[in-house]
């Protein structure tokens, strides 16, 4: 066994994954969970959304040890936490494992909501939940279903964000298609992503639609945006079964679309690593983006930028860590930041590349170490500065990077 091979595997098992060499869910040889009754996790997660909200406080969304949904807010990051709240979510199991974790966006006004995946009966299923409110917070509507399709089936890792004209995006990895294909007897390639839009701040949406057909099928979405609008990222699996990533502008009027290929590892592979994307806007006008693939049988996170349209750079770095997993990128005016988990020892850490050029020359740094239980590392940006918020069983650390 290569150490290359050695490290994805010690990867896998870090992020609290098994390799199943057998069939699955997902197909022959996917990544699989651990899971207790009704495909909800054994025992809570330790994924936690965070976001910044337009006054500069620090918000975060994770699950108590008897698996509730709680809010905490910070009035800027590093402040003291103000007391944990409870919101009312109707009885909702809420996965927050891996990959799959609550979300929170800010809109204009005071419009604010939090969505996560509630597991269903079957395991790898679930539907898209959201609370929203319009006074920061405060107060919060009764828990509705994003989209209009109720099968019991995979609608799971759900991205939020609000765009500059104040409508909410939620895009997420939806089966319905692959389910009805594979009731006709024809083959199909993964998942779809699907989208919904609300321009009432999630009290309601307006009708689900296909995104892309063939995305990967339990990793996270990215999105960004810039002066043009939302953009996503997501990995894909092109033909014939290359799980690389894809590229799309969330397009005016919801329609079904052709993503662009933005990463070529060529990454043969029939499963799902559950090692998505992340993506952040570069200071001439593209996105820089961070993922984890084989290329050439080399495992490695990798960094590259992408240009307005999503077309591709030929230059990719290769983190400098063989531990890197999960890596988190942000940005600001002044400072370009990858942050991820590794290993020192058999210790978890959280590792940087820092860079004030947007991107040219990096400092690598060490943030953050804990043993026991940890979540993957999130960045936060604004104008004020760039964050690491690193969630372990003792807590949530917060970092300022730069």
């Amino acid at each position: 066994m290569t150490a290359g091979r050695r490290h994805w595997i010690r990867a896998l098992g870090a992020s609290g994954l098994a390799w199943a060499a057998g069939g699955g869910a997902h197909g022959k040889g996917t990544s699989a969970h651990t899971h207790g009754p009704g495909g909800s996790p054994a025992r809570p997660g330790m994924a936690m959304g965070a976001a910044l909200a337009p006054d500069g406080a620090l918000w975060t969304a994770g699950l108590d040890e008897a698996g509730q949904l709680l809010l905490r807010r910070a009035a800027s990051p590093g402040s003291a936490w103000g007391d944990a709240q409870a919101p009312d979510i109707a009885k909702d199991r809420v996965a927050a494992d891996g990959e799959s974790r609550p979300k929170i966006a800010f809109g204009p006004g005071g419009q604010m909501v939090v969505a996560w995946t509630q597991p269903l009966a079957r395991p790898y299923t679930g539907e898209i939940r959201l609370i929203s409110s319009s006074d920061g917070g405060r107060t919060f509507r009764p828990p509705i279903t994003v989209h209009e399709d109720r099968q019991i089936i995979t609608h799971r890792f759900e991205a939020v964000r609000f765009d500059a004209r104040g409508r909410l995006h939620v895009l997420w990895i939806d089966k319905r298609d692959a389910e009805r294909a594979r009731a006709a007897g024809q083959a199909y390639r993964g998942a779809a992503v699907y989208r919904a839009v609300s321009v009432d701040g999630g009290r309601s949406f307006q009708g689900d639609h296909c995104l892309a057909h063939h995305a990967c099928e339990c990793c996270r979405i990215a999105l960004s945006e810039d002066d043009r609008g939302l953009v996503a990222l997501w990995r894909h699996v092109f033909e014939p079964n290359h799980r690389d990533h894809a590229f799309s502008r969330l397009p005016e009027h919801p329609h079904c679309i052709t993503p662009i290929r933005a990463t070529r590892d060529e990454w043969a592979l029939d499963a799902c690593p559950h090692h998505g994307p992340a993506l952040a806007p570069d200071r001439r006008g593209g996105f820089h983006l961070v993922w984890f693939g084989h290329r050439a049988g080399e495992p490695a996170v990798r960094l590259g930028r992408l240009d307005r349209d999503g077309q591709a750079s030929p230059q990719v770095l290769v983190l400098p860590d063989e531990s890197a997993e999960h890596a988190d990128i942000a940005s600001n005016d002044r400072s370009l930041v990858v942050a991820w988990r590794g290993l020192s020892g058999s210790v978890p850490v959280i590792r940087a590349w820092i860079s004030s050029d947007d991107g040219h020359r990096f400092e690598l740094r060490e943030l953050a170490r804990a043993e026991g239980r940890t979540d993957h590392p999130r960045l936060l940006a604004s104008s004020q500065g760039i964050w690491l918020l690193w969630h372990t069983h003792l807590g949530t650390q917060v970092h300022r990077v730069v």
